[in-house]
């Protein structure tokens, strides 16, 4: 067995580029970006492993080597895609996983090359996700940026991942960032707080919720412990659990859910999958935050022993 570090490079909008461009020039084009993906790789000192329709397979020996070899393929693509067309446009989102792999037939299997492949499944466009092992052996001095989006439970893993955004874009700043050196060890589960409670708001229905009301079920359902009446909202869309002394968010709806933190503007895009809920901030449910018009459910935590009060405002229909 190798320690590598496993890459998943997907291509976003492939579906808008073959209905305007057809089959024939869409499989042109996709297969050029794909090729291109390829060569950065290789010039990283990475191989290609396989190419997955508009996606690519990669390991790299060494983490630095991945790390440069993705942040370059954002970098470029990004830039170059800035005049396209909308329809056209294809971005890149990216996963990342270092650990224990074995080689067989020419390709790779193991634990990190699933955590690789679901961490491409839920990283955004322009974005690049990668597990605690890539960003633990970041070296001291390393210049890379990165901030932790908490555990997120990985389908096929017993327990859930510590996962992490890398900052690719030179003019991002922020308080979140972490440093290597920074980085803690998980709390016992001994050491983990007891209670908790949280706080709901949507339009004027407002709930605050104790841990041991857990598990609380936002819907549309008029039985649902937090009430949302749209139609983009499934009768049980989202389930809020308490667990190890933490809230998490399991999404259990038809079209999914996105997360993003006060602060920052990562999101976290859920299909059938739970993220922890690690502040205050926001839930989109049924369509991403680009939609302006999507019911978006507010969330923080108040101390506990404030009460509980819960308001729902039910339209008919």
């Amino acid at each position: 067995m190798a320690v590598v570090t496993v890459v998943f490079a997907d291509l976003t909008g492939s579906t808008g580029v073959f209905e305007s461009l057809g089959n024939v020039k869409a499989t042109q084009a996709i297969t050029r970006l794909t090729q291109w993906i390829g060569k950065v790789c290789k010039a990283q000192n990475g191989q290609v492993v396989k190419s997955l329709g508009d996606g690519v397979l990669m390991v790299f020996m060494k983490n630095m080597d991945a790390i440069e070899a993705v942040t370059e393929m954002q970098r470029i693509h990004t830039e170059r895609i800035k005049n396209w067309p909308g329809i056209l446009k294809m971005r890149l989102q990216v996963g990342m996983a270092r650990g224990e792999v074995v080689q067989q037939d020419g390709d790779y299997f193991g634990d990190a090359v699933n955590v690789a492949s679901r961490l491409s499944d839920l990283s955004g466009a322009d974005q690049i996700l990668g597990n605690d092992a890539v960003i633990n052996e970041l070296p001291a001095e390393s210049l890379v940026r990165f901030r932790s989006l908490g555990a997120i439970d990985i389908r096929g893993r017993v327990e859930a991942c510590m996962v992490y955004r890398v900052e690719w874009q030179s003019e991002v700043l922020t308080d979140f960032f972490t440093v290597p050196a920074s980085l803690s060890a998980t709390p016992a589960p001994d050491q983990a707080p007891k209670l908790g409670a949280i706080a709901l708001s949507w339009l004027d229905v407002q709930a605050s919720f104790p841990s041991t009301d857990s598990p609380i079920r936002l819907g549309r359902d008029a039985d649902s412990q937090f009430f949302i009446n749209d139609p983009r909202v499934s009768r049980l869309h989202a389930r809020i659990v308490w667990r190890a002394g933490k809230f998490y968010l399991e999404d259990v709806s038809s079209y999914g859910s996105w997360v993003r933190f006060t602060g920052g503007d990562a999101i976290i895009a859920l299909r059938r999958q739970e993220c922890v809920l690690l502040s205050e901030g926001e839930i989109a449910l049924g369509a991403p935050f680009d939609d302006f018009t999507v019911p978006t459910v507010s969330f923080r935590f108040p101390l506990i022993g404030s009460g509980r009060s819960a308001l729902r405002k039910r339209t008919p229909g």
